[in-house]
């Protein structure tokens, strides 16, 4: 049986450190702020955002929420998150997506200034961690709390290792391919056109699945002794609890995959809570780059 890499511990041990760290920037005169932008009432947005800002006041952050209606317009929210960048107090900017139809989500991120982009999305974050710029760029949340939780498992240096990547989205597969080559890894990510995916799977020490397909991957696709970062988050009827209820399973078959590898992140409690943990963490170092002090390294 695999050993469960603890999501909620190791969350818990960063947001930890952030808190400390933070209260050493409050009494010196700075406050880490970060600002939730949300438009429209997607219930599992709300929830989300909701967390966010609740674990940044928890951090001793300066936390500030924006609820905006459906019907927004993309110019009022571009206003909005200009203002943010001007803001000295604001050092982290997160719009939550998914957007309303109406507004274009790329315009809205770019409009973001890089050095506030907690979220890692802006060109210029993505084009530094496509180039190895580590030190100065933002790192999507999700990637980087996946690569917190694989080096304790597998070290900083994964020289040697093969890993395959499946699933190729802007927000996890290509930054968590990116900071797998920064790692020395060899690196594939897989997708729905990779041909014979279980077989390439079969080749990865380190598999990451972030697909967004329940229980795509199978324990046959797991090699003996690997470790896997299940990213997916889905949620699927379960009957066996009551009519209309449901639970939340990731993109591997969990009990499956614990039998055959040698690590594994569960779901929940695996990447999902590590996701807000890296966004304090980002925030706070957003703060400190704004205070011309060095980051501290979590």
């Amino acid at each position: 049986m695999a050993d469960l890499i603890d999501g909620k511990a190791l969350a818990a041990e960063v947001t930890g450190k952030v808190s400390q760290h933070a209260a050493d920037l409050i009494a010196s005169g700075i406050t880490p702020g970060l600002a939730v932008v949300i438009v429209g009432e997607d219930p599992a947005s709300q929830v989300y955002v909701a967390s966010k800002s609740k674990r940044a006041k928890e951090c001793g952050f300066h936390s500030v929420q924006h609820t905006l209606a459906e019907e927004t317009s993309e110019d009022e929210l571009v206003a909005l998150v200009e203002a943010l960048n001007a803001d000295p107090a604001i050092h982290g900017i997160l719009v939550q997506l998914p957007l309303p139809g109406h507004i274009d989500s790329g315009t809205i991120i770019q409009t973001i200034a890089p050095e506030k982009d907690v979220d890692g999305f802006h060109f210029i974050n993505v084009g530094k961690l496509g180039t190895g710029e580590l030190d100065t760029a933002f790192v999507p949340c999700t990637p980087a709390g996946a690569m917190l939780m694989l080096e304790r498992v597998r070290g900083r240096d994964l020289s040697g290792l093969n890993a395959v990547v499946v699933g190729r989205s802007n927000i996890v597969g290509k930054p968590m391919a990116n900071l797998l080559l920064a790692a020395n890894a060899t690196v594939t990510i897989a997708h729905s056109r990779t041909a014979d995916l279980p077989a390439l799977a079969r080749t990865a020490d380190i598999l990451v699945a972030a697909v967004g397909r329940p229980e795509m991957i199978k324990g046959d696709w797991v090699k003996p002794g690997a470790t896997v970062i299940d990213v997916g988050i889905n949620r699927v009827p379960a009957p066996e609890r009551g009519e209309g209820k449901s639970r939340l399973v990731g993109d591997v078959a969990f009990d499956e995959g614990a039998a055959i590898a040698g690590a594994i992140t569960p779901v929940p409690g695996g990447v999902g809570p590590m996701t807000i943990a890296m966004l304090m963490a980002n925030t706070l170092v957003s703060a400190c780059r704004a205070a011309g002090r060095q980051p501290p390294a979590l």
